[in-house]
């Protein structure tokens, strides 16, 4: 019965990860430097999930790789008056804002599946509890 709630937790903790990453790619989307001030743009970041396997108390452990997506070329915007321009045209990350919102979503409802999945094992430990009494 703890069991699924180790899961339920694994998988919480990897929601909660998944929602950090896109915000990151969200915030980041005009980006055109990277943290020394050189002319790069930001790198979108993607979330794998994985399965370690099982625990000691022999619930399923979860992982999560958090990688960069380095081959995505970054979109070229004719901008001659920007300060990051070569050439006449400015490099900006290669992540499209309404494709991460999706993904937000998605991530949202899984969270919230596994916060209902959560209440619903409460419920019956809470039950067997009673029964035990």
């Amino acid at each position: 019965m703890f069991r699924s709630l180790d899961a339920i937790a694994s998988g919480l903790i990897a929601q909660r990860q998944r929602m950090d990453v896109i915000a990151g790619n969200i915030a980041n989307v005009h980006t055109t430097r990277d943290e020394t001030g050189k002319i790069a743009p930001f790198q979108r970041r993607y979330v794998e999930f994985f399965s370690k396997g099982e625990s000691k108390s022999g619930a399923p452990e979860v992982g999560v790789k958090v990688d960069v997506d380095r081959q995505a070329q970054p979109r070229k915007v004719h901008d001659p008056g920007h300060p990051d321009a070569v050439d006449g045209f400015v490099s900006y990350p290669a992540i499209n804002p309404t494709n991460e919102m999706v993904d937000a979503i998605a991530a949202s409802r899984a969270y919230e599946a596994n916060l209902t999945a959560a209440q619903f094992s409460r419920q019956m430990i809470e039950q067997t509890m009673k029964l035990l009494q």
